[in-house]
């Protein structure tokens, strides 16, 4: 599950670009929820069933990847990559990127970092809960091998593939209930695995974080969320 990025984002990218009504692309599109802040995108996603739903709303989708979108050159003003830039193999998708992008485009990798800062006891409890599935996906081996987020600039600068790298951080708010705070929390992937295998909530964290949330949220509680925007110019 992941928060729909802010309107202003595309605003920050169409100055960034220079373009008033640029030609996007969303690469790891998912459900197609990051491209929702464009008028016209086309999104590309590996995953049928992804697909479908992004498709669903409205989103012009196709099959690729970001080692090989399948689309022509230069046809991108913007390429967009939404908290998946850390899965893509970047000796191949930092030159496929830069294929489309035409000259003077512009890459906006993006993550929000996780979690929203609701209140210090569940900001706590949250943590408590991370390093408690972390160190359980790392011994039964069901972590998998990224690239640290906090890489993604090093990398962009280091392919010597864009001319400008830089960092901006974009803030929005929104509101919710400590269901959908757990929600957030237990829908990742490592967590749903060892959930699967049979590992407890009580272990994992997650009971402590549904008493704390339960305590200290209501359902028109505000998150407070940081976007982190690695922009690279071709």
């Amino acid at each position: 599950m992941r928060p729909r990025p802010p309107q202003e984002l595309a605003d920050l990218l169409r100055q960034w670009s220079g373009s008033a009504d640029p030609s996007v692309v969303d690469i790891g599109c998912g459900t197609g929820l990051s491209s929702t802040i464009w008028p016209e995108v086309t999104g590309v996603e590996p995953s049928a069933e992804m697909r479908a739903i992004a498709a669903g709303r409205g989103i012009n989708v196709v099959d690729g990847t970001g080692e090989e979108t399948g689309l022509p050159d230069g046809c991108a003003d913007i390429v967009t990559v939404s908290h998946a830039l850390h899965w893509f193999d970047a000796a191949r998708a930092f030159p496929e990127i830069t294929r489309i992008l035409r000259p003077g485009g512009v890459l906006a990798a993006f993550d929000f970092d996780w979690p929203p800062a609701v209140d210090p006891e569940v900001d706590a409890a949250y943590r408590e809960f991370e390093a408690a599935h972390t160190a359980l996906e790392a011994d039964r081996g069901l972590r998998p091998t990224f690239a640290p987020k906090s890489e993604h600039l090093r990398r962009l600068r280091d392919s010597g593939l864009f001319r400008h790298v830089n960092e901006v951080c974009l803030h929005m708010k929104e509101t919710g209930g400590a269901d959908r705070f757990v929600d957030f929390a237990s829908s990742q992937g490592g967590v749903i695995a060892l959930l699967e295998e049979g590992v407890s909530e009580d272990a994992l964290g997650l009971t402590r974080l549904r008493e704390v949330t339960a305590r200290r949220m209501t359902d028109r509680s505000t998150w407070w969320w940081t976007c982190r925007v690695r922009l690279a110019t071709r």
